[in-house]
């Protein structure tokens, strides 16, 4: 076996809308937008006790709002964290903070890397344009609050302004959608890049945590095991791709019907931008050669 396998847990259990307390100094409450790119939902947690910080306040959703601020009660919410702007992220933030003064915090507003900026720019669809931080980040900026410390990294790749923040007190990092413990995160061009993504990775390899909470799916506790089988597994994806290609696959409908044969209709869509991610990188490699402006109907051939 392989000493980068890791083993996706789809076994993963929450009630939506109830604050769970998840780890010390540690709560959690999910949102009920279950997707096959969700999972069972987006993940807000609360960090510290009475005077809490929130990560990721997610979908625009009435209910989930609601169910925030029902589950604090008289806590106090002063800090308002955001790992990426992603709808299912940061959405929810102009309706949090109807019930909260607390400012958000993130690295930016949602400006599509456009990289390289020949990709149509309407294929930019799951990023929330609206959402402006109030407060805007830095790399290695510390964040203090009651009692708790976060440390954000910037980390591009899944989303170019995606940070996740690090908690060393408890040896933890909020990964957001960086990495996943019940799947492979999907990236999605022109926001999501593939020589970004593996240099996240290649960070996040080089720290000492000792568990990641993704915003999606449960906790990961062998974290080096994943990142290492994530980025094995992203050049596993290139090297399909590159034979593909040189087996007469040019579109990328048909280098993704080769490459996931058992593919459900439903994934079909984030398979297609993942894949166009892996063509992007093996252009900027050198290795492949296609005219970008036509997006999804892109023709590769061997460079």
């Amino acid at each position: 076996m392989s000493e980068h396998h890791f083993k996706f847990c789809t076994d993963y259990h929450c009630r939506l809308g109830i604050l769970e307390a998840v780890a010390p100094g540690l709560r959690r409450i999910t949102a009920n937008n279950p997707g096959p790119l969700t999972f069972r939902g987006t993940g807000t947690y609360i960090i510290g006790q009475h005077n809490v910080a929130l990560i990721d306040p997610g979908p625009d959703d009435p209910a989930h709002i609601a169910a925030i601020v029902n589950e604090l009660g008289d806590e106090k919410i002063t800090h308002i964290l955001v790992t990426h702007t992603h709808r299912d992220h940061s959405a929810g933030t102009a309706r949090l903070q109807q019930f909260c003064d607390a400012p958000s915090y993130a690295m930016g507003t949602h400006t599509a890397l456009q990289r390289p900026s020949a990709l149509p720019a309407d294929m930019d669809a799951a990023g929330d344009t609206n959402f402006s931080p109030d407060v805007v980040l830095h790399d290695n900026q510390s964040i203090r609050g009651d009692g708790w410390q976060l440390l954000c990294l910037h980390t591009p790749g899944h989303a170019s302004n995606h940070a996740a923040f690090a908690e060393a007190a408890h040896n933890r990092v909020f990964v957001g959608d960086l990495v996943m413990g019940w799947s492979t995160p999907v990236l999605l061009p022109p926001d999501g890049h593939l020589q970004d993504y593996l240099s996240s990775l290649d960070r996040l390899l080089a720290r000492k945590d000792s568990v990641y909470w993704p915003t999606h799916g449960g906790p990961v506790e062998k974290p080096h095991t994943l990142v290492k089988h994530l980025i094995q597994h992203r050049k596993q994806r290139t090297g399909s791709v590159l034979a593909a290609v040189a087996n007469g696959h040019r579109t990328l409908a048909s280098i993704v019907e080769a490459g996931y044969p058992d593919l459900s209709a439903n994934l079909k869509p984030a398979a297609m931008r993942s894949t166009l991610a892996s063509v992007i990188f093996l252009i900027e490699q050198g290795q492949l050669k296609a005219n970008l402006s036509d997006g999804l109907n892109l023709i590769c051939q061997p460079a």
